[in-house]
């Protein structure tokens, strides 16, 4: 069977005040596209054309923002994982930010289909005095389609390193049947969407307690934050937990407009 493959590379530079764009690949379904900003950090929009993803499908993408450039990351919908007929599909993140650069990595959420099989790698280069926000986001079936996740394979590893000293990494596996597993109390208490927001930064202990405070004011989701010093830097990270990607979307973008600095929340997650 036909299977994707394909890889999207975006790099930027600093050019005076503003950000501009130093190399741009794209290979089979990847495709990216920079819409014109007018600030010191440019957008660029991730797009898989095959319109999803299954069993088989690899996907690459590669940033690099240049030392003091400015590069947001989105794509341009969610990234739908479907049924699986053999295999997982393979997604690889790889992220370089220079001396004095900002980063923002906000894909639109991943929604997992029943029987859907999905392995992904974030790995992450920044320098000393680089910023870097990280945001995840997935969604268990469509809660407005009455669709239940009962069979899923699913694993997320995640690895941050500053100066090459590696300062955040996760695993993440969840396999079987996904939905009883998120009724449990101790696990997601009935959720359906989830979500990890890592900053990484010299200031983002001092972001914390602006955090918590958004996070309060959101009822619909369950979260909590903490912050550490680490490697010469200091990292701030979130867990997010709601009923389904409506309410889990609400919210993350107030926590984004916070993070992201005059970027805020890229202009496609308002459409």
């Amino acid at each position: 069977m036909q299977r994707v493959a394909a890889r999207g590379l975006v790099a930027v530079h600093r050019d005076g005040d503003r950000t501009r764009l130093a190399e741009l690949y794209q290979e089979g379904a990847a495709q990216i596209r920079l819409p014109a900003g007018t600030g010191e950090m440019a957008e660029a929009i991730l797009i898989n054309t095959a319109g999803g993803m299954t069993g088989g499908d690899r996907l690459s993408w590669a940033a690099r923002a240049g030392a003091g450039a400015g590069l947001s990351l989105t794509t341009q919908a969610c990234e739908k994982v479907y049924r699986s007929a053999g295999g997982a599909a393979r997604v690889d993140v790889r992220l370089e930010a220079g001396p004095g650069a900002r980063l923002a990595w906000l894909p639109q959420e991943t929604i997992l289909f029943d029987r859907a099989a999905l392995e992904r790698r974030l790995s992450v280069d920044v320098a000393a005095d680089a910023t870097c926000l990280l945001v995840e986001a997935v969604i268990l079936g469509r809660a407005a389609m009455g669709e239940t996740v009962r069979a899923c394979s699913f694993r997320d590893s995640w690895r941050v390193r500053v100066a090459g000293r590696l300062v955040h990494a996760e695993e993440l596996r969840l396999a079987g049947d996904a939905a009883s597993l998120f009724a449990r109390a101790a696990v997601g208490g009935g959720a359906a969407a989830m979500a990890s927001l890592l900053l990484v930064g010299a200031d983002a202990p001092q972001r914390l307690d602006a955090v918590r405070d958004v996070l309060s004011r959101i009822p619909a989701a369950r979260a909590g934050a903490s912050a550490w010093r680490v490697g010469g830097t200091g990292k701030l990270l979130a867990r997010l937990l709601a009923a389904d990607g409506y309410h889990l979307r609400g919210a993350l973008k107030p926590l984004i407009e916070l993070l992201n600095g005059e970027a805020g929340l890229p202009r496609i997650w308002s459409l």
